[in-house]
């Protein structure tokens, strides 16, 4: 069969689009009764695909049928679950390459970085097997004779998964390979800009299902904007919602899935600094700070927002950075070589516009970069500005590659300007002395969710809980025991004797 796709979009059939897509999977069938949108190539602004959006009615569908697989998925035992997640791991690594091609197409990420992405989810997947034999409860000491007292892990039944765009695929493997191997079914609403990744994730997931004669309910996906967001939120049926976005938003979130008494995971904003000391390795801590201010463009949460420098060597650091930014290709995703793609969408490149006249407004000096690239695609320059940290506009998070240098003479003050921050998100301090990187992890340093020491803010591995605390949201997903918060917990007493002695040596009668 022809595809009707241009020759250099044509591989997207091998991952099941097509250029007009249903953008709902529900109960095992692709539909859509909502408005039709394109995915737009950033590096282009040209259409990609179109995808029918979910209708309300078709919400309503498919949370009532993914509800009604739960109480079928919850009682398949926990290794078993596990298996079925390393199916999925198998489905997404036979498919590798084109996801990760299709991700840096539609999101605009680097080639490296969009298959990067798709393995991290399969890693998730492997974790995830794993998990599922170590789903363990605690056996506690009763006071009481005859008695014994233990812990129940359960599953809470269906989970609703709200991603962003800027990690379209790899967000989804941090909750839904975790929430399947606890017993619960995910409901996903991916990004509205990001559509044909979650259209193409979806069907290697239902294929597994359905190989395994499973009810295509346990995962259930929709293509939509806020109101399928606000209908997840609200929900009664879906004790747990994760969301990733911004701050102002998650906060609008967690008051409304609040308000029901449903649980909130929510991973918000950042506005990560990069500590360099005196006594550091300066090629390295350049070479992070490379990756982690102009890796994705400046568009992960743990982007490196604020460079701290001591001022000793202050100079030497700024223009070793300068001249490291020389040499950053700019330019298509998809081509080998290119470090900076574009921003993901128009209003993406306006705000930097924006933030740039603000900065300068408020007494930031352009070191470099400050421009955007006038282009058919949302090209923009990547950008270093010397500015004071007490300037309003460091305390926010400009979504792009606009790194702030900041100059501070004692660690003290490195971690005061660090914590001065509405968000908690990734920190780093780049040094050689064993006694500064514990105090920086310790509880007078860094209050961030994740606290490096001679790594980038960024890049984070999946075997350690990912999230961060302040605006960032408190949430805590993919390693560790993040698990936790995909299931209830319930404490067991159980009397095995044929007396009622009661707790604290209460008589009553």
């Amino acid at each position: 069969m022809t595809s009707l796709f241009p020759k250099e979009y044509e591989f997207l059939t091998e991952i099941g689009i097509q250029p007009k897509n249903n953008g709902s999977f529900v109960n095992g069938f692709w539909i859509g009764n909502g408005p039709i949108v394109t995915s737009i190539n950033p590096a282009t602004n040209q259409p990609i695909a179109e995808v029918c959006e979910a209708s309300p009615q078709d919400y309503e569908e498919g949370v009532a049928r993914c509800y009604d697989a739960s109480k079928i998925w919850m009682q398949v035992p926990a290794p078993k679950r596990g298996d079925i997640v390393r199916q999925i791991g198998d489905a997404l690594r036979s498919k590798l390459d084109y996801l990760g091609r299709l991700l840096s197409l539609e999101m605009g990420k680097i080639l490296p970085e969009g298959i990067g992405e798709v393995q991290e989810v399969i890693d998730m997947c492997d974790f995830a097997v794993g998990l599922s034999r170590q789903l363990n409860g605690s056996v506690i000491p009763s006071e009481r004779p005859n008695h014994m007292m233990l812990e129940m892990w359960n599953p809470l039944g269906v989970v609703g998964v709200i991603t962003a765009f800027n990690f379209p695929c790899a967000v989804l493997g941090w909750n839904a390979c975790i929430a399947l191997v606890c017993g619960n079914c995910v409901v996903w609403k991916g990004a509205p800009t990001t559509p044909l990744i979650t259209i193409a994730t979806t069907k290697l997931i239902a294929e597994v299902l359905e190989k395994n004669s499973l009810p295509a309910s346990i995962f259930t996906s929709f293509c939509g904007g806020a109101d399928i967001g606000q209908a997840i939120a609200t929900d009664t049926r879906i004790p747990l919602v994760s969301f990733t976005g911004s701050s102002k938003v998650g906060l609008e979130v967690q008051q409304k899935v609040s308000q029901r008494f449903g649980k909130c995971l929510l991973e918000l904003s950042g506005n990560n600094a990069l500590i360099v000391m005196d006594d550091a390795d300066v090629k390295l801590a350049v070479r992070s700070v490379l990756f982690a201010a102009v890796g994705t463009a400046g568009q992960r949460c743990t982007t490196c927002r604020r460079l701290l420098v001591h001022e000793k060597i202050y100079d030497s650091v700024v223009a070793q950075l300068l001249e490291a930014y020389k040499q950053v290709k700019i330019g298509d995703p998809l081509e080998k070589g290119t470090l900076l793609g574009p921003l993901h969408t128009p209003a993406s490149k306006q705000n930097f516009e924006k933030g740039i006249k603000v900065i300068k407004s408020q007494g930031g000096k352009i070191l470099t970069g400050g421009s955007v690239i006038e282009s058919e695609g949302n090209f923009v320059q990547p950008t270093i500005v010397e500015i004071s940290p007490k300037a309003d506009v460091v305390k926010e998070e400009l979504f792009g590659p606009v790194l702030y240098v900041l100059k501070f003479k004692t660690f003290e003050e490195a971690v005061e300007i660090n914590n001065s921050v509405p968000q908690g998100l990734s920190s780093s301090i780049f040094t050689r002395s064993p006694e500064l990187i514990f105090k920086w992890i310790g509880p007078q340093g860094s209050d961030c969710g994740i606290v490096n020491a001679n790594i980038p803010t960024n890049g984070a591995e999946i075997g350690g809980a990912f999230g961060g605390e302040k605006g960032t949201g408190g949430g805590r997903e993919a390693g560790s025991d993040s698990w936790k918060q995909y299931m209830r917990r319930s404490t067991c007493t159980i009397n095995y004797g044929s007396e009622l002695p009661l707790a604290q040596g209460i008589n009553f009668g």
